[in-house]
């Protein structure tokens, strides 16, 4: 079973940037597509960027395109979303999954974390 953690959300000023993290026990990430996904308080769950298992691609929701960055370090076997301009309205619980599925761009998620809190406020 694979059990996802995430970590590096807080608190910052708009503007500002975070990096959040998402690693695994007992289970290498390298097969599985990465995402991740933010849900507001009174909002939809959101799909915000996904990195591929086979070849590094990557997706980014409009609302974060050109803001965040999507990358895996293989060789500490994570996952890292590097967040910058950040803005109030991307305050929200964060949360990796995982999944094997080619060619969805992680809309399939497989495997959940149990989420990170990232706030935006001055």
């Amino acid at each position: 079973q694979l059990q996802l953690v995430e970590s590096g959300g807080g608190l910052v000023q708009p503007g500002g940037s975070l990096r959040l993290s998402c690693a695994a026990s007992g289970v290498s990430l390298r097969t599985y597509n990465i995402g991740w996904f933010r849900q507001a308080p009174g909002k939809e769950r959101e799909r915000v960027s996904c990195i591929s298992s086979t070849d590094g691609r990557t997706y980014y929701a409009n609302s974060v395109k050109g803001r965040f960055t999507i990358s895996r370090d293989n060789a500490k076997d994570t996952v890292y979303l590097q967040m910058t301009s950040l803005k109030p309205e991307d305050t929200a619980v964060y949360y990796c999954t995982a999944d094997k599925f080619p060619n969805y761009y992680c809309s399939r998620p497989q495997y959940w974390g149990q989420g990170t809190q990232v706030t935006v406020s001055s």
